[in-house]
């Protein structure tokens, strides 16, 4: 019996080692993978400009506390800052995503109370959308827009609403003069793989500029190259300026760091935004580690190197031709962008045993043809693979998404 306690429905699969794209079970049985840690492990598995940094910064110094100065805690902000965002702000460096979008949510609280409404009262709610995930801690369920996550944990906080993503018209009317910031995914992951469009983004920006609301994105799932630019949101409007932004997932390429960023724009007067959280206003013990920072600047700095925005970006056409070119039966779209892909599926076409959702089924019948491919949602196939994947890899595992949708047509 395990020890563990159960918060995750596991497929009957136990991972022991791994190299690049491949992976292998405790059975000696090799896997593409495609779900990557779900899109953490940027640059594959166990890459040796990662491992190299890890060993040799856990030979000098682990772990130092943010009392002090941390010389690659420094360099890793001023490296997304100045390389990646582009924009002048400052960054806090956390340990996971749920943590880093807990911070921007605080931001927001700070600048309502900042930018109070008329009578003096403190702005405080934060506005985002149906079918988004932030995480799952208190705040990120709250901001969360899928009830599953909330079943159990009542009373929710306050403060938080939720509309249809891409409705602007929805979202204006949710606006009141006690909102404080609008927090959303450029590309939805958890939910489906739902893309932001540009007229949606330049609509909630300019939304925010008139009622004085921060423009939040949680790029967690998207950032640092996993769709095409260092950040999604360029990718889809290149002229948009956030407010904030976090992250985590790839940007550690499989060590756990998360980190947001807040714009130095200023608010009133002189002051910036970024100002606002000060010293005691946030806090962390492990986030912003030598260790951490070290691991996250060698990821960063090879996927600069290697040039891999133009391999993500060749391999996404790659797939949106090849799965084209099958017109099958079971398929609908393929939606996202650059290696955040989700392959909707016909369900009604699909044979699909009873009490089974159809994404999570097709998931399991591709690892027993050797390839690791998570669901986004019942209906919906998502393929993560590492930023280098090859070419031939990419064939390799829609080769293995083909023949099994095949076993699997009505």
């Amino acid at each position: 019996m395990s020890s563990i306690l159960s918060t995750y429905g596991r497929f009957p699969l136990t991972l022991v080692q791994g190299q690049g794209t491949r992976v292998q079970d405790d059975q000696g049985r090799s896997y593409l993978d495609f779900c990557s840690g779900i899109a953490v492990c940027s640059l594959g598995h166990s890459p040796k400009v990662l491992v190299d940094a890890i060993s040799q910064q856990a030979a000098t110094l682990i772990h130092c506390c943010n009392l002090y100065h941390i010389p690659q805690q420094e360099e890793l902000a001023r490296c997304i800052v100045e390389e990646h965002v582009k924009l002048p702000g400052k960054v806090f460096f956390s340990n996971s995503g749920a943590e880093s979008n807990d911070g921007l949510i605080k931001s927001a609280r700070r600048f309502g109370h900042a930018r109070p409404q008329a009578d003096g009262t403190p702005r405080y709610e934060v506005v985002s959308f149906l079918k988004s995930f932030h995480g799952r801690t208190l705040g990120g369920i709250n901001a969360t827009g899928q009830d599953k996550v909330k079943e159990g944990f009542d009373p929710m906080l306050p403060g938080f609403r939720h509309v249809p993503f891409n409705d602007l018209e929805a979202l204006e009317a949710a606006i009141q003069s006690s909102t404080a910031a609008i927090l959303l995914e450029p590309i939805q992951g958890e939910g489906g793989v739902h893309v932001a469009t540009p007229e949606f983004l330049r609509g909630v920006k300019a939304l925010c500029e008139k009622h004085d609301l921060l423009l939040l994105l949680d790029e967690v799932q998207t950032g640092f190259g996993r769709c095409g630019d260092p950040m999604a949101w360029r990718e889809i409007v290149p002229e948009l300026a956030p407010d904030g932004i976090s992250w985590a997932k790839g940007l550690g390429g499989g060590f756990p760091i998360g980190a947001f960023w807040l714009s130095d724009r200023l608010i009133d007067g002189d002051q910036p935004l970024s100002s606002l959280m000060g010293p005691g206003s946030h806090g962390t013990t492990y986030g912003g580690s030598p260790l951490a920072c070290a691991a996250a600047l060698a990821v960063l700095r090879e996927i600069q190197t290697l040039n891999l925005i133009e391999n993500v970006r060749a391999r996404e056409a790659q797939i949106r031709e090849t799965v084209a070119s099958w017109n099958h039966p079971l398929i609908t779209d393929v939606r996202g962008v650059g290696l955040l892909l989700g392959i909707g599926l016909d369900t009604t076409k699909m044979q699909v045993p009873e009490g089974k959702l159809p994404a999570i089924y097709l998931s399991a019948e591709l690892i027993s043809h050797g390839l690791l491919a998570p669901p986004a949602g019942p209906e919906t196939l998502r393929l993560l693979p590492p930023l280098n994947v090859s070419e031939d890899e990419v064939a390799e595992a829609l080769e293995i998404v083909r023949t099994t949708l095949d076993s699997l047509k009505n």
